[in-house]
């Protein structure tokens, strides 16, 4: 089954303004467990389900050419926009039907998309274009555990995060709880012998409160909300958005708060 709900030009604009590039962290144990299995020289890296490039950015330096897919022309239309990345290029189409060759791909990645693809097909697919020893790395986070900090008052906003998680829990779609399992499933489906899950890498950075409440709105689970009860939806925002200033005893919502996230990343390696 495929999902096709970030394709909206407004919820694409979203995405690029207020989703988050990985962390170096996770970047570095990807291109150290390629260049661990395979080796150099890197190639061609296809950033999977790319949204607005993010990910492909992230990574561009490090390959002579990096492809970007994704099923949403809006999303690709905002990575595109993007100026600097002479080495990328965006295409649209899916995960489960790629357009390269077979034995040609040298990393395969996916962030925070691996669980919207249909697996059977993804893995097949997987298996044929990667190249003898290349890599699959699909990273994400779970944001059970994440926790907001500034000052003494961390635990009353991460009541207040919580809160809009919870009233928004109707509206989470299957492949979103897959996420939270860290990908589990899947990991155990790879029919490569050589793969590894991490289940666990700790990140703490900064945020607004602004960014803060505009991620939220980057949720899928808000969008869907959104488009059923758009009034409410912009209300609980503005509304968020207060009660975090408040709690803070601030007045700009640029006022940043660190954010103690946990990623994860499933690693595997075509045989030879």
């Amino acid at each position: 089954m495929s999902y096709r709900l970030f394709e909206g030009k407004i919820h694409a604009s979203i995405y690029q303004k207020y989703r988050f590039t990985p962390p170096d962290e996770l970047k570095n144990i990807i291109l150290q467990y390629l260049d661990t299995k395979k080796g150099q020289p890197h190639v061609l890296a296809v950033d999977l389900g790319c949204g607005t490039g993010q990910n492909s950015r992230l990574l561009a330096p490090n390959f002579q050419e990096v492809v970007g897919i994704d099923i949403s022309e809006c999303q690709l239309e905002e990575a595109r926009a993007v100026p600097g990345y002479p080495n990328i290029t965006y295409r649209k189409g899916t995960a489960e039907e790629l357009p390269f060759p077979d034995g040609s791909v040298d990393l395969l990645t996916a962030a925070s998309a691996a669980h919207w693809f249909d697996q059977s097909r993804f893995l097949a697919e997987a298996s044929r274009v990667l190249k003898p020893r290349g890599c699959m790395a699909l990273l994400g986070f779970s944001d059970t555990n994440t926790r907001l900090h500034y000052q003494t008052c961390g635990e009353k906003l991460n009541h207040i995060y919580e809160e809009v998680k919870q009233m928004l829990l109707p509206y989470t779609s299957n492949p979103v709880g897959i996420a939270e399992s860290k990908l589990e499933e899947l990991y155990c489906a790879i029919p490569f012998p050589d793969k590894e899950r991490i289940e666990c890498i700790l990140v703490d950075s900064p945020i607004s409160v602004r960014n803060l409440v505009g991620f939220m709105e980057s949720w899928s689970m808000f969008q869907a909300y959104n488009k059923k009860n758009p009034q409410t939806a912009e209300d609980l925002l503005l509304n968020t958005q207060k009660r975090l200033l408040e709690v803070m005893g601030v007045t700009s919502p640029d006022t940043e708060i660190e954010r103690h996230m946990e990623y994860f990343c499933v690693l595997a390696s075509k045989p030879q």
